[in-house]
C-alpha cells in the first residue's frame, strides 16, 4: 500500500494534490485515479514547476 502525502501548504484543506513515493500524483478528491511518474519524469516536473 502506498503512503500518500499532501503538501504542508494545503493545511486541512481536502482539495489538494498528493504525492506517493515511487508512484506518482493523485487528486485528493479522486484518489482512485493516479498519474504514474518515473524518477526522471518527477525530476523534470519539479524543475518545470520551480522555473515557472
Amino acid at each position: 500500500m502506498t503512503r500518500w502525502r499532501k503538501s504542508s501548504y494545503s493545511g486541512s484543506d481536502i482539495n489538494c494534490v498528493e504525492v506517493g513515493r515511487g508512484v506518482g500524483l493523485r487528486d485528493s478528491k479522486a484518489p482512485s485515479i493516479e498519474l504514474p511518474l518515473t524518477a526522471h519524469q518527477w525530476t523534470r516536473l519539479l524543475r518545470q514547476i520551480k522555473s515557472y
